[in-house]
């Protein structure tokens, strides 16, 4: 099922989510909505609090178009270990037309469970590292906009309010 993705300023997207403490059924429907929402929108990262769930739950694919699709599930995902500097324009499907350069880690590594409860590890570079550092701050309650300059971040936020009185 395809939910409703949560976009700023909601205030629910600035919520830290809880672990998941057992991986059940409604838990892989979640990321089966999760996954077929992210590929509708579409994005190459999903986190469950952008559609209102607060829990440690992200599915990434970042395959190009041409290519099938390879769904990362990480349950209760952490950075272990993170070098390197990247400045990459980002985009959000919970922060819609609007794109900047944020510094992320060139390289992650990052564990996490999967679907069955196994412990997995992806070592990450590129856009991959990318999505994971992005779709865990979702858990955290950071968006990318948050890690822009002051000056940036105010000139976004002016641009959302502008945004958001136009379609009054």
């Amino acid at each position: 099922m395809i939910r409703t993705i949560l976009t700023y300023p909601n205030a629910e997207l600035k919520k830290k989510s809880a672990p998941v403490a057992i991986i059940s059924d409604s838990v892989r429907g979640l990321v089966q909505d999760m996954a077929e929402t992210m590929y509708d929108a579409p994005g190459v990262g999903l986190a469950a609090p952008q559609i209102g769930v607060h829990q440690r739950i992200i599915v990434i694919d970042i395959s190009a178009k041409n290519e099938p699709p390879d769904l990362i599930v990480a349950i209760n995902p952490v950075i272990v270990h993170g070098e390197g500097e990247t400045y990459e324009e980002e985009g959000c499907l919970s922060v819609p037309d609007y794109a900047a350069n944020v510094r992320r880690h060139a390289r992650v590594i990052v564990k996490a469970l999967n679907l069955e409860g196994i412990e997995c590890t992806w070592k990450a570079e590129d856009l991959l590292a990318i999505a994971f550092q992005h779709e865990i701050d979702h858990l955290e309650g950071i968006l990318f906009v948050d890690h822009l300059s002051a000056l940036k971040r105010e000139l976004f936020q002016r641009k959302a309010r502008k945004a958001a009185e136009d379609k009054r």
